[in-house]
């Protein structure tokens, strides 16, 4: 395990473990409050994040900040990362082999951040971090408790933005992240 951010972050920079270095612009390693009691994970850095070296600041992450925003936080008090590090070609989704290359760094970074709730943002999320193939149609709005961590899986982003009929199932999935945070925080507010 790293022992600290700086090392962590410069190791992730100079990461050539899987092929998706190849073409990167930038790495994407994640951003926010590292003390956070909430971290939310994607699959994989997009165009936009790719070019700006940051998570979710494409149209699927100002939607992300919105909802965010809506249960009472802002983007800059919780943690947010994802599966792989580098963009996948045409955004495609991470294969099993780069997946892996990049998961000791998300454990790390788990591990820096010591999280009491993660909201799984997809599927791609919920294979690699669960280990649960399920459709996420059927992982998300319930709750799973795993090494004193609550797991929300729920719709992705960028699928709201392609289906916005899901976005009211999302909304409720936010709702219980919001009451739990309450929750685990020992207090009436986040």
């Amino acid at each position: 395990m790293h022992e600290n951010w700086a090392q962590l972050t410069n190791e992730i920079a100079a990461c050539r473990k899987c092929r998706l270095c190849e073409q990167r612009t930038n790495v994407v390693p994640g951003e926010g409050n590292p003390q956070s009691k909430i971290l939310f994970i994607g699959e994989g850095p997009g165009r936009d994040e790719d070019l700006q070296g940051r998570p979710f600041v494409g149209a699927s992450g100002q939607l992300l900040d919105r909802m965010i925003h809506a249960i009472g936080l802002e983007r800059t008090e919780v943690y947010i990362a994802n599966v792989v590090k580098c963009r996948p070609p045409m955004n495609r989704n991470p294969e099993p082999d780069e997946a892996a290359a990049c998961m000791p760094y998300l454990r790390n970074q788990f591990k820096l951040i010591s999280p009491k709730i993660i909201v799984l943002l997809g599927k791609v999320a919920c294979r690699y971090v669960l280990g649960d193939e399920s459709p996420i149609s059927r992982l998300r709005g319930k709750w799973i408790f795993r090494k004193g961590v609550w797991f929300m899986p729920t719709y992705h982003p960028s699928a709201l933005l392609r289906a916005p009929e899901k976005k009211k199932e999302a909304w409720e999935d936010f709702k219980m992240v919001k009451a739990k945070l309450m929750e685990v925080s020992g207090r009436g507010e986040i």
